[in-house]
């Protein structure tokens, strides 16, 4: 289909690609890699437990793209499915949306979520018309809260103890970016 390059510093061999349900299999293996860091603060690895729950997870995206409500791509690293961002929400009437994220181990630290979901953003302003852009977060999540921050967004709030995750309650930070703010580049990209 189509492979964006997401070079960064020591990332040469890194792609940001439509993650679709004939690549349930590999996306089933990438969850046993990075299970239990990706399992740490969302939901994701407990739903994609087996072949079956990778091919419904990455079809409910499916229909979702159909539907113009989200769209889920996948992150390669030398040939090897590592991360994934995502449109969680899509709303095109509204003119909002939300961006999320997960990584295995073996690729955090170089830059991949942060460049990807800039694609993304990019994308849904400049492509679609999107107003503002959000991204929640625990708020124990110390890089993805680091994402936000370098994406240029302001965090607008918490809803302390707001989401039940593996029976611990989180705080849920939330964080947006307006079109005209992403556009000016404020902060600098």
């Amino acid at each position: 289909m189509f492979a964006i390059p997401l070079d960064t510093p020591g990332t040469p061999g890194a792609e940001l690609r439509p993650l679709e349900p004939w690549r349930a299999a590999e996306f089933l293996a990438h969850m046993d890699r990075g299970r239990e860091h990706i399992g740490r603060f969302i939901g994701l690895p407990d739903v994609v437990r087996d072949l079956d729950g990778a091919r419904a997870y990455l079809q409910s995206y499916a229909d979702k793209q159909a539907a113009d409500g989200g769209r889920v791509h996948g992150i390669w690293l030398d040939g090897t499915l590592v991360g994934g961002v995502l449109f969680r929400v899509f709303d095109a009437a509204a003119g909002t949306c939300e961006v999320g994220c997960w990584l295995e181990p073996a690729a955090v630290g170089r830059g991949l979520i942060t460049r990807a979901a800039r694609i993304l953003i990019d994308w849904a302003v400049e492509e679609r018309g999107m107003h503002r852009i959000e991204w929640v977060t625990a708020a124990g999540n110390t890089a993805s809260v680091r994402v936000a921050e370098r994406l240029g967004m302001t965090r607008e709030g918490v809803l302390r103890e707001s989401y039940l995750h593996r029976g611990v309650r989180h705080d849920m930070e939330y964080w947006s970016v307006l079109a005209p703010h992403w556009r000016a580049g404020r902060p600098a990209r």
